[in-house]
């Protein structure tokens, strides 16, 4: 892939001590004992390797996308394994090189004792994400998509999945490639208008460009708005159950887990310190975070999970405060609201024990949003969790036919890029010199060309999006 300054090429920027034409080996699945384990080469040599070391059919004569059975054998030519072989040729693979993927028993002797064989006849062991990152380098992805599949390996719930797929099949990179291009032509001629400054001659039409300017803004803008929710899709979103001791917060995580994963007693200040579990509603991971209950500490250590509790809940994106219906009034609770110091936090307010308050549980807090419930009896569960994922998906505009971002990255990028683009348009309507439209418009091109990387992108960055990759992918 072309992407050079000053006669560096990208392998170069990003200090790879190592040979990207060689032929490298990795496990693709799991460590451990299981029924199949996978063996992947990449490079040149990739199925001269392999047919070394296979009895079967000569893989060197053998079709691209192609299966064979057969045995592998060790330099004594004794039997490793029978295994099953699957040919990409280049260019017509995951990384654009000949592709060989060995199908093993899942013993770790085995798959061990098959890369060793392969490093002896010249392959080498693969870095982090060096299969992807040749991949990147050989064009069969831009950026975007190759941080992709780091999310999507790394996704543990439908909707991470789902954002992860999106980007793969190229999201929104290349709409915004396709608006760069008609950029870089206006960039073009304001830099040629430069170049005849003293004849006073206009190349690239103002209005025109404030057009395409505005295009890219309708695209640019509602990425970057859509960050907030990318990132708790992704991440998870941080959900911390405040209140009182007793109120029944211990209680209210266990049914929601379905599990006893928290200690129930009837003492207060049980919990100590915080518990966090994951719990998958509607496709969205909430990390859950049980705390101490707020209240006057008894001793140093009810002390410190009370300054913990408070610490989460600044770090929280959504709070559920419990409380015990049938111990608090409508002002103590909201003096609990206040001492939470929520903020913009949304939270969601539980009176617990709604079997004990008669027929209209209603009267007793005629003036808050409260959600009712008897967490010991699972009652009003499922509205809770109705709430939860509603608070997560207000925004109803990004929803399944919109495109979301999940990338710090590329929410900083596309932040420069709108920043930049109208600086241009402000630029334009103030009548300044072509000189300053030019660097606007090259901060904005940059900035948008680091997304895919069609411009020269840091080592260090390189470096952190590949080492992110387990090995073999």
């Amino acid at each position: 892939m072309v992407i050079e300054a000053a006669g560096e090429s990208v392998i170069d920027k990003m200090n790879i001590n190592y040979k990207i034409d060689d032929t490298i080996v990795a496990l693709a699945t799991p460590q451990g004992i299981g029924a199949i384990g996978v063996i992947r080469l990449s490079g040149a040599a990739a199925i001269t390797l392999c047919n070394i070391i296979f009895k079967g059919k000569d893989l060197e004569k053998q079709p691209s996308h192609t299966l064979h059975f057969g045995k592998i054998v060790d330099d004594e030519n004794q039997i490793i394994d029978e295994v099953l072989i699957s040919l990409f040729k280049a260019p017509h693979s995951y990384t654009g090189e000949n592709v060989v993927e060995i199908s093993c028993h899942g013993s770790p002797f085995i798959l061990q004792k098959v890369i060793e064989t392969l490093i002896h006849h010249g392959a080498r062991n693969a870095e982090p994400g060096e299969f992807t990152l040749r991949a990147f380098l050989n064009k069969k992805l831009d950026l975007s998509q190759a941080e992709a599949v780091a999310d999507l390996i790394a996704s543990d719930s439908g909707a991470s999945h789902n954002l992860a797929m999106q980007q793969m099949r190229g999201g929104f990179a290349k709409i915004i490639g396709e608006l760069r291009a008609e950029l870089i032509n206006f960039a073009a001629l304001i830099e040629l208008e430069l170049d005849f400054s003293e004849e006073d001659v206009e190349f690239a039409n103002r209005e025109h460009l404030i057009s395409l300017i505005d295009k890219l803004q309708k695209i640019v803008t509602p990425l970057i708005e859509s960050f907030q929710l990318g990132n708790v899709i992704k991440n998870g979103v941080s959900t911390v159950i405040a209140g009182r001791p007793n109120a029944g917060k211990s209680t209210l995580l266990n049914v929601l887990l379905q599990e006893d994963r928290a200690i129930v007693s009837e003492i207060a200040g049980t919990t100590r310190d915080t518990i966090e579990e994951a719990l998958v509603i509607g496709g969205v991971v909430f990390r859950l975070i049980d705390t101490a209950g707020i209240r006057e500490a008894t001793n140093a250590i009810e002390h410190l999970g009370i300054e913990k509790t408070f610490q989460k809940i600044k770090q929280s994106s959504i709070i559920i405060y419990v409380f015990d219906s049938t111990e608090l009034n409508e002002g103590e609770v909201q003096n609990d609201l206040a001492q939470l110091h929520a903020g913009e936090i949304p939270v969601v307010i539980i009176a617990n024990k709604m079997d004990l308050l008669g027929a209209d549980p209603h009267l007793a807090f005629p003036n808050l949003p409260i959600h009712f419930m008897a967490a010991k009896e699972s009652k009003n569960i499922a509205g809770l969790k109705t709430i939860l994922h509603d608070i997560v998906l207000k925004n109803k505009s990004a929803g399944a036919n919109h495109t979301i971002i999940t990338n710090l990255r590329h929410f900083d990028a596309l932040t420069k890029a709108n920043k930049a683009l109208e600086a241009v348009k402000t630029g334009i309507h103030n009548n300044i010199s072509g000189e300053l439209i030019a660097q606007d418009l090259k901060e904005a091109l940059n900035a948008l060309g680091a997304i895919t990387g069609e411009i020269d992108i840091d080592r260090d960055v390189l470096g952190a999006i590949f080492s992110k990759f387990c090995i073999g992918k």
